[in-house]
């Protein structure tokens, strides 16, 4: 079910949506899932289930051996200060033991092989020492070897009928052996996304083209944007770079809407004569123009555009690299996540001691530093870029994450404890 966006653009002059409203105005915003694919274990990295997953045998299936050694039948009256035992039969991973094992011996057993009914613990055979005697093989058990040492019990890691996974959760590598632990080897996923990227402005110049004139710069967001979005785990094409022209700016939009589940763009979303995107996106669906006091961003613009059965989501993010990779961090990166068939990732935050001074700070709006953690002698802190340009590239290769600093929060003192968002949280 495809809920519609309430009518609720903001006009200059309106007071500013926190960080807070912004984030519940995109979760409360029903929007449409992908469709629901059965693909192999070898395409559902990085997808959303779209099946809770309830095991159907236990892992183990069988009782079995940790180790390499010796079964036997514990006992503690005989094996508390050791024994003696004869060998008998053999118990390898796949090959179980073809004759009935005697409690009064012990069995030859190889990792992952099923325990011989009737034993219960295994020594290692560095523990052991092997002799013969009349052509038959004896061990000497150690004293101290405690009953049901070295067994790995039928269920013990999963039991048959629990859960493990919910519908939406999003599959790790590790996942998928737990996965094929269970003897899946197809699952039910959402489709992955298809999230277009376009750049606008007629300054904005593709890398590696011809040499920058007076007032061009390089296109530096459509390929941190291309990484961005696959860390989300959706698919990325990117629509180069459109013109300060709202003709074709309407026609490009109206004709990617037909196409994409998402289209994501940068630049040309703010109320500026030269900025179109926000005029094309109201003449062909719904649109929000929101004003976010936050730093760095502030104009982000989101909406609908409806065309047939599909319903393209439409974020137009500011045109400053640290702005757009700040934006897209806070706001895109969970949306992307939620309507691609999981639920919306709140991102973690560390509390460490601030290893700078910030005196002067603007309340009542969230602020985004680059920082990086450094470790002390009195353990780790929390380092601020110098600068907070939003153009400033540097910054964002100097930092392994973000300061997150509230609306209310004022100066900040060296050792004063910050919330820390590593990068971590989004994937990379």
């Amino acid at each position: 079910m495809t809920r519609t966006l309430i009518d609720d653009c903001f006009r200059p002059g309106q007071p500013k949506l926190s960080h807070a409203e912004a984030i519940e105005t995109l979760k409360n915003a029903v929007l449409p899932r992908p469709a629901v694919v059965e693909i192999s274990m070898s395409d559902a990295l990085g997808r959303g289930l779209a099946q809770d997953v309830v095991a159907t045998e236990p892992v183990p299936a069988h009782t079995n051996a940790a180790v390499d050694g010796y079964a036997f039948a514990y006992t503690p009256q005989s094996y508390a200060s050791g024994a003696v035992l004869p060998v008998s039969g053999r118990a390898a991973a796949g090959h179980p033991a073809v004759e009935p094992a005697s409690t009064a011996a012990a069995t030859r057993i190889f990792t992952g092989a099923v325990m011989p009914a009737g034993l219960d613990t295994v020594v290692m055979q560095e523990d052991v020492e092997r002799t013969e005697r009349n052509d038959v093989a004896f061990v000497s058990i150690p004293a101290g070897v405690k009953s049901g040492a070295n067994v790995r019990k039928a269920g013990e890691d999963v039991q048959a009928g629990a859960t493990l996974y919910k519908t939406g959760d999003r599959l790790r590598p590790h996942d998928l052996a737990a996965l094929a632990s269970i003897g899946i080897g197809r699952v039910r996923c959402y489709d992955r996304l298809r999230v277009a990227i376009v750049s606008t402005g007629d300054e904005v110049l593709a890398a590696g083209s011809a040499h920058l004139k007076p007032g061009q710069v390089y296109d530096a967001n459509t390929p941190m944007l291309a990484a961005l979005v696959g860390s989300a785990g959706a698919v990325v094409e990117s629509l180069g770079i459109w013109p300060d022209n709202r003709d074709v700016v309407t026609a490009n939009l109206a004709a990617a809407a037909k196409t994409y589940d998402v289209i994501l763009t940068t630049g040309g979303a703010s109320l500026g004569e030269e900025d179109h995107m926000a005029a094309a996106l109201s003449a062909l669906g719904k649109r929000h123009l929101w004003q976010i006091a936050i730093k760095p961003g502030r104009p982000m613009m989101f909406g609908q555009i409806s065309t047939g059965t599909r319903n393209t989501i439409v974020v137009g993010l500011p045109g400053n690299p640290v702005a757009v990779f700040v934006c897209f961090l806070m706001y895109v990166y969970p949306l992307l996540r939620a309507v691609g068939g999981g639920v919306w990732p709140e991102p973690r935050r560390l509390i460490l001691p601030a290893a700078f001074d910030f005196t002067g700070r603007k309340t009542g709006r969230r602020e985004f530093w680059r920082g990086r953690m450094v470790q002390s002698q009195t353990g780790t802190l929390v380092e601020k870029f110098p600068r907070d340009g939003s153009g400033l590239i540097s910054g964002l290769c100097w930092s392994n994450g973000l300061i997150d600093i509230p609306e209310h929060h004022g100066d900040i003192a060296r050792g004063d404890p910050v919330a820390f968002i590593p990068y971590t949280e989004f994937g990379f």
